[in-house]
């Protein structure tokens, strides 16, 4: 997902946008919505929330962090 979608997800959820990575504001979203903000945590592509709207990108932003 773009950060031009994650910025409008984010603002829809009531979230202020500046000066937020996209790590941060998807972690500020999965909060908002009462999950845990884990993204960009998965280790060596396992995670178990199978059906996480950030899944893919998730594992790609995990690789860059490591």
């Amino acid at each position: 997902m773009n950060m031009q979608d994650i910025r409008a997800l984010a603002k829809d959820s009531g979230i202020k946008t500046s000066r937020m990575t996209k790590v941060q504001l998807v972690q500020a979203i999965q909060l908002s919505e009462g999950n845990f903000s884990c993204f960009a945590s998965a280790r060596g592509s396992e995670c178990d929330q199978l059906e996480c709207l950030w899944r893919t990108d998730c594992f790609t932003a995990a690789k860059k962090t490591t």
